[in-house]
């Protein structure tokens, strides 16, 4: 009975050709995946049921797993012999993967609910009740009934996002299933700022949140010839399947750092690759370290949250995706911010109408007691211009608490500094030994 803050991320097919996803690449994600700290992945309803070594790696490396059945983003038919096959499907994969102890939720589909919430398929209001009476038909009367029947240590979700009891009383579609004050949300903003953390959903559950990057060279430089080098090539172009996602990709970045002004093109193309992973990284360390600092407080009825899981772990090709591993394996800078925003100790800051505050966040499953020790560095110095530090204080187990405030004005007046001159880091101590990781 003991309650779990979920870290982790997506699972998609680790490859389009499945008889290529040996057991050396899923040990490889997998432990990258606990390498960075993550206790969970969601196994992705647009992709496969993955094979039994998938599912025993995560039973010996401890990974928590929500398993998605395989409809997603789209309306199915419900004639009797096309559910005849979805009833066989959902029976074999329950009887072949009940056993293993890393699953722990089912859910009936991806974003199905949210598809007839906001009739994102053009749906004549004249059908909108046949299509509702489907979706409760395939999903309620067929699939829960199976799970029902045949595994019931488990629960089970109609949809992701969903809002849970509130959508069961909602006759199973809610107005709005990506409500924050219940069950999960999936959550993509690609226009705002992304550090600004005042615009992310404090829900209870982030099931689906993410930035693109690109791949690095050394993986582009694989499947493409040297007149592709250029970043509006035809070839960047084409590996790109979001719609405008390139300028998109630029646009975000501008926002906090400049673009290369490179005049050789491979160069520019380099620094644009890497700039994007810069982006990416910060971009999903705000908001997860917003998610984590969430699940001990309620505010306007909003918070608790308990989850996060980011968009996506692995890819399927070398191209731009929201993805922290490359294809083939190369860890993105992301996987290494990971190690540290899902890192079992960890102070995360933010600013909110001209004071900083910290949090210290703990899995642990004992209190805490620690110190905070600030230090403000100038950019062109080495050693901190001052260095500040709270007094002990009990951080309790599996929670988040406000462990540090300060007017930010205060705090750069007193240290000689203003916001475009210096930086704060920040950092938790035992005993005078460093307890997680360094933050900013």
């Amino acid at each position: 009975g003991v309650p779990i803050f979920l870290k982790g991320s997506n699972w998609i097919p680790a490859d389009a050709f499945l008889d290529r996803v040996t057991f050396d690449v899923l040990q490889n994600l997998l432990q990258s995946a606990v390498d960075a700290n993550m206790n969970a992945l969601r196994v992705w309803g647009g992709g496969v049921y993955e094979q039994d070594e998938f599912y025993n790696l995560c039973d010996e490396l401890g990974i928590m797993i929500w398993q998605d059945f395989m409809f997603a983003c789209a309306l199915y038919p419900t004639d009797q012999s096309y559910l005849d096959s979805v009833k066989a499907e959902i029976t074999h994969q329950i009887r072949r993967l009940k056993s293993h102890p890393s699953i722990i939720i089912w859910s009936g589909n991806n974003e199905n609910e949210a598809a007839l919430a906001f009739n994102w398929f053009g749906i004549p209001p004249t059908k909108t009740t046949l299509y509702l009476n489907d979706y409760v038909q395939f999903y309620v009367n067929t699939i829960r009934e199976i799970v029902l029947k045949e595994d019931r240590s488990r629960p089970y979700i109609t949809s992701s996002p969903t809002n849970g009891e509130e959508s069961v009383q909602e006759k199973w579609v809610a107005n709005n299933p990506y409500d924050v004050h219940y069950g999960d949300v999936h959550y993509y903003n690609y226009i705002a700022d992304c550090w600004d953390w005042t615009l992310f959903p404090k829900t209870r559950f982030a099931s689906e949140y993410g930035f693109q990057s690109w791949p690095s060279f050394s993986s582009l430089e694989r499947v493409s010839s040297p007149e592709d080098w250029y970043y509006n090539s035809p070839f960047m172009d084409h590996r790109q399947h979001q719609k405008a996602g390139n300028k998109i990709l630029l646009y975000q970045t501008q926002m906090h750092f400049n673009l290369s002004h490179a005049e050789n093109p491979l160069q520019n193309l380099k620094d644009t690759l890497y700039l994007t992973q810069v982006m990416q990284s910060q971009c999903i360390k705000a908001q997860t370290e917003f998610y984590r600092r969430s699940q001990s407080e309620i505010i306007n009825g909003q918070g608790l949250t308990m989850g996060a899981l980011y968009w996506q772990l692995n890819d399927i090709w070398q191209a731009p995706s929201w993805a922290s591993i490359e294809y083939g394996g190369k860890w993105k800078m992301l996987h290494y911010f990971a190690q540290n925003f899902f890192a079992p100790v960890l102070p995360v800051a933010f600013e909110d109408r001209g004071t900083l505050l910290i949090y210290g966040i703990s899995d642990l499953p004992t209190d805490l007691k620690l110190i905070l020790q600030v230090k403000v560095y100038k950019w062109n110095l080495m050693e901190p211009v001052c260095v500040d530090a709270t007094e002990p204080f009990i951080l309790k187990a599996k929670s988040s608490a406000p462990v540090y405030k300060e007017v930010t004005d205060n705090l750069l007046r007193r240290c000689g500094c203003h916001r475009r001159n210096c930086v704060a880091t920040f950092n938790l101590e035992d005993n005078g030994q460093q307890l997680g990781p360094l933050n900013y």
